[in-house]
C-alpha cells in the first residue's frame, strides 16, 4: 500500500460537525478564509504523492473506510487546497466534481489531533 495524503486535524471550524449530521466531511488546510474555516475540519497541508482512486483507502481516526467514488477534481483540490468533501453514503457516481465518496458509518465526531490518510 502506498500513502497518497496524510495529516493531522489541528482545528474545527464552529460548524464543522453540523456537517457529520449530513453524513460529510469537509476539510481544509491551515489559513483558510474565515467563512470557509467556519465549516470546515483544519489540518496541517502536506504534500499529496499520487491520485486518489476508487479501490483506495481513506483512514480517519484509526477508522478504515473504502473508496467508492473521487471526482474529477477531487485530488487537485486536495493537492492545491487541502479541500476535499468526503461523503460518507457509498455511492459509485461522484456526486460533485470535488467530492469523495467512502463506505461505513459517519463517525459521531473527530476529535482534534486525529489523523486523515488516503491509501492506494
Amino acid at each position: 500500500m502506498h500513502t497518497i495524503f496524510h495529516t493531522t486535524i489541528t482545528q474545527i471550524g464552529g460548524s464543522a460537525r453540523e456537517a457529520l449530521q449530513d453524513d460529510m466531511l469537509i476539510t481544509f488546510r491551515e489559513g483558510a478564509p474565515a467563512d470557509i474555516e467556519e465549516f470546515c475540519f483544519i489540518h496541517r497541508h502536506g504534500d499529496t504523492a499520487g491520485e486518489l482512486q476508487v479501490g483506495g483507502w481513506m483512514e480517519l481516526a484509526e477508522q478504515r473506510y473504502p473508496i467508492t467514488a473521487v471526482g474529477s477534481v477531487a485530488t487537485q483540490n486536495l493537492r492545491e487546497l487541502g479541500h476535499v468533501t468526503v461523503r460518507f453514503d457509498g455511492v459509485t457516481q461522484a456526486e460533485f466534481p470535488g467530492s469523495i465518496h467512502v463506505s461505513g458509518a459517519t463517525p459521531a465526531d473527530i476529535p482534534l489531533g486525529s489523523t486523515l490518510k488516503f491509501i492506494a
